[in-house]
């Protein structure tokens, strides 16, 4: 974490918030404690992952049924997922939470829980059985 006197808020604001843009920084103050300034993506962020460590915890301390039964109480749609596939959804949950907790990044959980929430909507809405179609031909696309 980057950090920044509190009288560079009033000497040279753009540059804290240029570095609070690409991450939480740190405001230091000598007649006070330190502060914390970042994006409100950032914040929201660690909201979500604050969020989803307490419904990890309550499914983890539940003693009702498998780790697969309990999330799939925790998210519903876990149930158009079929057994092994909510078995697997709930490993692959647990590994990205752990991960995203190590790292700080909610993102790693947000991605895992997004793939797997579309998934099991795909699989509600029966687009497993639908026909795809594939392009046989590779086609060269000029870069932007």
């Amino acid at each position: 974490m980057r950090e920044f006197p509190s009288s560079d808020l009033s000497r040279n604001a753009p540059r804290v918030f240029a570095a609070a843009e690409e991450g939480p920084v740190s405001v230091t103050r000598r007649d006070g404690q330190d502060l914390v300034l970042m994006s409100q993506r950032d914040a929201d962020s660690r909201e979500q992952l604050l969020q989803f460590a307490a419904q990890l915890i309550a499914v983890a301390i539940d003693d009702r049924g498998s780790l697969a039964d309990r999330m799939a109480n925790a998210y519903p749609w876990m149930l158009a997922l079929s057994r092994a596939d909510r078995e697997r959804c709930a490993h692959d949950l647990v590994d990205a939470a752990r991960a995203s907790f190590a790292i700080g990044q909610a993102h790693v959980i947000a991605a895992e829980l997004t793939s797997w929430r579309e998934t099991a909507s795909a699989l509600a809405a029966e687009m497993k059985d639908s026909p795809v179609d594939w392009l046989d031909d590779e086609m060269p696309v000029e870069r932007p």
